[in-house]
C-alpha cells in the first residue's frame, strides 16, 4: 500500500469494483504520460458483494477478457482494495527513530484498527514531525480481503504486484493532473456501485479519508422499487433516458434526490469531522471533484454544489496525460471518463519514481 515506486517499469492499474472492472496502462514518452492500453467491463450482478468477490471465476473471466481484447501484454498488475475491510487514519506519535517507528508500528497501530492485528496488512507513511511528535497516515486491510483480490487476478493469469488502498490511488491521480499546491483544500469523491471513496486533501496531504457503504446502485434500486422497474430499465432511467411507455408517469427527481440526500449526508460527516480536527489556519474546504460511475448522475454535480456552497466539478483523470484520438475512440473516452480515476491512479505506480 502507499506511493512507493514499483521496482521494475509498467504495471496495469486494476481497479475491480462491485459493477465492473476497469483497467489502465500508462507509459513515458519524454517527460510526459500516455495512455497505452484501456479496459472496461461490466461485472453481473452479486458477483461481489459488501466487497467481496463472491464469484472467483467470473471476475478472473471479465480480466481475462479485457486482456484478451485489447491485447494487453503487461502481466504485472496493481490493484486497489476499499470498504469496511480498510481502515485509514492520520494518528499521532510520540518522537522516535525511523528504526523504532518501524518496530512498534503495529503496537502503536492496535489500538487505531477495530479487528484483530493478526488479521491485517498494515502499512504506514511518515506525513511530518514536529519536536516532539510524529505524524504517520496509518493504512490497514484485512489480510482475507486482499487474498480474495490477489486470488482473482492470479486466476487471470496476472501478477499482483501491488495492493493499493483505493482513496489513495484516486489522490495518486488527482496529484499529477492537478498538481495543487499547500492550503488547497479540496475533497475528492469517488462514487462507486457500492461504496463512495472520500478523501480530503490540503495540497497533497490526505487529512481524512474514509470508505461509506452509498453508490449508485441504491438509485437504480429504489427506482426500481418505487417505480417496478427491472434492473436494465431502472439504470437507464437513471442515466436520463425516459420512463417506459408501460409505466404510469411521474416525477423522478424526488426518487432521485432521496438517494442523493443519504449520499450528501456521508460526506456531510466526512466534512463535520474535518472541520473539527482541522489544524489552526486550515481552510476550509474549497472545492469537490466527483468522480466514479455515480458522478455522471444528472444533475448531482449541482445538487452537492447547492447543498455544500461550493463548488463541485467533474475529476478528469487524463487531464495531464496524452491520449491518442486514433486508437482510443473520443465519445468511448467521454462515457467512460469519469470512472477511471482510481486506474489511472494504481496505474501511475508504475510509472513513477
Amino acid at each position: 500500500m502507499f506511493k512507493k515506486g514499483s521496482g521494475k517499469k509498467n504495471l496495469v492499474g486494476l481497479d475491480i469494483g462491485s459493477s465492473s472492472v476497469k483497467a489502465v496502462e500508462l507509459g513515458k514518452k519524454g517527460a510526459s504520460l500516455q495512455l497505452v492500453n484501456l479496459g472496461f467491463e461490466n461485472l453481473q450482478t452479486d458477483t461481489i458483494v459488501d466487497g467481496q468477490i463472491m464469484e472467483l471465476n467470473n471476475v478472473s473471466n471479465v480480466i481475462s477478457q479485457i486482456f484478451n481484447d485489447h491485447q494487453i501484454r503487461t502481466t504485472r498488475v496493481c490493484a486497489g482494495v476499499s470498504g469496511h475491510s480498510v481502515i485509514v487514519k492520520n494518528i499521532v506519535l510520540p518522537q522516535m527513530s525511523q528504526e523504532e517507528l518501524q518496530e512498534s508500528f503495529s503496537w502503536h497501530a492496535e489500538e487505531h484498527i477495530p479487528f484483530d492485528i493478526a488479521d491485517v496488512n498494515l502499512d504506514y507513511e511518515l506525513t511530518s514531525k514536529s519536536q516532539d511528535a510524529l505524524h504517520v497516515l496509518m493504512a490497514a486491510c484485512k489480510s482475507d480481503k486482499i487474498a480474495n483480490v490477489k486470488q482473482a487476478i492470479q486466476l487471470a493469469g496476472m501478477q499482483p504486484v501491488i495492493i493499493d488502498v483505493d482513496a489513495f490511488a484516486l489522490q495518486n491521480c488527482y496529484e499529477m493532473n492537478y498538481q495543487p499546491h499547500p492550503g488547497e483544500i479540496v475533497a475528492l469523491l469517488n462514487i462507486g456501485a457500492a461504496t463512495m471513496n472520500i478523501n480530503i486533501l490540503n495540497g497533497t496531504r490526505s487529512i481524512f479519508a474514509r470508505d461509506a457503504s452509498v453508490g449508485g446502485s441504491q438509485y437504480t434500486s429504489l427506482l426500481q422499487k418505487e417505480l417496478g422497474l427491472s434492473y436494465e430499465q431502472a439504470e437507464a432511467v437513471k442515466r436520463g433516458m425516459a420512463l417506459p411507455d408501460s409505466v404510469e408517469p411521474r416525477p423522478i427527481q424526488p426518487i432521485i434526490e432521496t438517494v442523493s440526500e443519504t449520499l450528501a449526508l456521508e460526506v456531510k460527516k466526512t466534512v463535520d469531522f474535518y472541520r473539527a480536527t482541522a489544524q489552526e489556519g486550515e481552510a476550509a474546504i474549497q472545492k469537490i471533484l466527483l468522480a466514479g460511475g455515480g458522478s455522471k448522475l444528472p444533475g448531482l454535480a449541482e445538487f452537492l454544489a447547492h447543498r455544500f456552497e461550493i463548488p463541485v466539478e467533474v475529476f478528469d483523470p487524463f487531464r495531464q496525460i496524452e491520449v491518442d484520438a486514433k486508437k482510443f475512440d473520443p465519445d468511448y473516452m467521454r462515457e467512460i471518463v469519469p470512472e477511471m480515476a482510481v486506474a489511472v491512479g494504481l496505474a501511475l505506480r508504475g510509472v513513477e519514481a
